[in-house]
């Protein structure tokens, strides 16, 4: 079964549970979905869903900063549970020490064409980028990067 497949399933248990929260979650993530397929008009394989989720799970945290700044736990909570349910539908994430052994990995390939230092920083997560997406959050990835590349 298709992640949309599933998607779109649960879509349909959560209607005849009449679960509010989690049925409108869903709607937004097959909105984001149907949106993205009509406009580049092509049928989104997994890795295009993960990579839709993946969007919306940190646009939602950014919504929570927002939230907490302006003094709104409600809708920082609202936020909350929307990640959590969006959660459900990504990979299995990797460990800290199959993120490192990822970098070294990379970060070893790259500087054997002859790149080192900091002007490795983009080859290093092109070279990564789709090991890792929807498994690890890319900013911390990228904050390893640089700390490997600058010690």
């Amino acid at each position: 079964m298709t992640l949309k497949a599933r998607i779109t399933e649960d879509m349909k248990n959560a209607m005849r549970a009449k679960e509010a929260t989690r049925l409108s979650t869903i709607r937004m993530l097959l909105a984001a979905m149907k949106q993205r397929e009509v406009d580049e008009r092509i049928e989104l394989a997994d890795a295009d869903v993960v990579a839709i989720i993946d969007k919306m799970i940190k646009q939602r945290r950014e919504s929570i900063v927002q939230f907490d700044a302006g003094n709104r736990p409600d809708l920082a909570a609202a936020e909350r549970a929307e990640i959590t349910l969006l959660q459900a539908y990504m990979p299995q994430p990797l460990s800290e020490t199959e993120i490192d052994a990822l970098i070294a990995s990379a970060v070893a390939d790259v500087a054997q064409g002859g790149t080192v230092g900091m002007a490795a920083m983009g080859k290093v997560m092109a070279a990564i980028r789709p090991h890792l997406a929807g498994r690890a959050d890319m900013s911390l990835v990228s904050a390893k990067v640089k700390s490997r590349l600058n010690g």
